[in-house]
């Protein structure tokens, strides 16, 4: 058998395990992620709505088309990223996102917006989101929940900041500048970053996951052997074969849809209250903010109770943040809702970066999570267009909150019956027990 042997680097001379610095890489390509997430764009909506004369639900149709084909391509992307490794396809990603940036900043038909959205949420949500929720389950195994929920700062610091960079940014500089910007700090920032410190897996630095030596790896041979007495590894066409796998998409869609689809029109409902953008920014915030604390508890608690219990508890948080965000009209209210999101999100986020690769393994975790990530975008597709249709018909978003509200019910229903799938196994795949 050919020997392994690790390539030497700066990364090997370290007196800790370099897998914490992976997640704060992680958590920087969450931070990152920022420009294609829908706390971001929503904060220009309002600013083409009324730069160009262009009606909520055409905005809303865009946005919703660019997204769903752009879920439509994560699965491509989760091979690529299992085939080509987290490193390289960093700096392809965070490249490819700066461009989608600067083209954003030219924007001023119809067709130019909706190839802006296609790219922004391909790279950004999607790409930028998948790369960093698979690079940290191949670094850690006992301390997953743990390692995910610091990773999720990265995301946290972003929703709470960037609404407010923006509308503070588009107020002094414009629109257009503010796109620029994005460009500037992804391309000169992240790609050097990302291709200086980004290693795909313990491994090629001499570890295992959570930080074990590997005994004399000097030349050791049967490196995966040894991974795969700690874990086991379905492929994709296996974890599609089971019911926990359909089960668990649906309950990424559900909070997927109806957080995008309050988000993507957070100004205007905030408009409806009787606030301005600047308030409905500081609800984001607000959020944000709310998850810092609740996103060390969430890794707490997944690495001891099931994940599907969790998530069965929490979609009951998210049904109590809609009904507040449907009946306030207080800001303490408003407030309350805004916090009590930010702990549904920090459980939710955690408890979904866990369940992947808990469930199905680290050697396709690419695939598997890019089909799962197509579901979230996909969900994040069918919010804002039905929210747009809802005001135009309405007046108001009342009646669409309380529809979905029925949603969160579901998705409870769902979770509490996906446990983990028993691995039977496959001639092709060596495990253990």
């Amino acid at each position: 058998m050919q020997q392994k042997v690790f390539k030497k680097s700066f990364t090997t001379n370290i007196s800790f395990y370099y897998g914490w610095i992976i997640i704060g890489l992680g958590a920087l390509g969450l931070f990152f992620s920022g420009p294609g997430q829908t706390y971001s764009i929503s904060i220009f909506i309002n600013t083409y709505i009324e730069e160009f004369g262009w009606s909520r639900s055409l905005v809303s149709s865009l946005y919703s088309s660019g997204t769903l084909i752009a879920g439509l391509m994560l699965p491509f992307v989760g091979k690529i990223i299992d085939k080509k490794g987290h490193h390289k396809m960093f700096v392809y990603i965070a490249s490819l996102l700066g461009v989608a940036c600067l083209w954003m900043s030219f924007i001023r038909h119809p067709i130019m917006l909706i190839v802006g959205f296609i790219f922004l949420r391909l790279f950004g949500q999607g790409s930028m989101a998948l790369l960093s929720s698979t690079l940290i389950p191949q670094w850690f195994i006992r301390k997953r929940g743990v390692a995910l929920s610091l990773m999720s700062l990265g995301g946290v610091l972003g929703s709470a900041a960037i609404p407010l960079l923006n509308n503070w940014l588009i107020l002094h500089f414009g629109a257009s500048f503010t796109w620029r910007i994005w460009a500037l700090l992804l391309i000169g920032f992240m790609v050097p970053i990302s291709w200086i410190f980004i290693r795909n897996q313990p491994e090629e630095v001499g570890l295992l996951p959570d930080g074990e030596v590997i005994p004399n790896y000097r030349e050791m041979d049967g490196n995966e052997k040894i991974l795969r007495n700690t874990e086991f590894s379905w492929n994709t066409k296996e974890a599609m074969g089971t019911k926990a796998f359909w089960l668990m998409l649906f309950c990424m869609v559900v909070p997927s849809m109806i957080n995008t689809g309050i988000t993507f029109h957070m100004v205007s409902i905030m408009e409806g209250k009787g606030f301005n953008s600047t308030f409905a920014a500081s609800i984001l915030g607000i959020t944000a903010m709310t998850q810092l604390p609740f996103t060390f508890l969430a890794g707490y608690f997944v690495d001891r109770i099931q994940v599907h219990y969790v998530k069965t508890i929490n979609f009951s948080l998210l049904l109590g943040a809609m009904l507040l965000v449907l009946y306030s009209q207080s800001k303490e209210v408003l407030i309350l809702y805004a916090a009590l999101h930010g702990v549904f999100i920090a459980f939710d986020s955690v408890s979904t970066g866990v369940l992947w690769p808990n469930y199905f393994g680290r050697k396709y975790l690419g695939s598997i999570r890019g089909i799962a990530m197509t579901s979230m975008v996909i969900g994040s597709a069918l919010g804002p267009l039905p929210f747009g249709f809802a005001y135009d018909i309405f007046g108001s978003y009342k009646e669409i909150i309380l529809l979905m509200t029925i949603f969160p019910l579901l998705a409870s229903l769902a979770a509490v019956f996906s446990p983990p799938p028993k691995y039977k196994g496959s001639k092709s795949e060596e495990c253990a027990g």
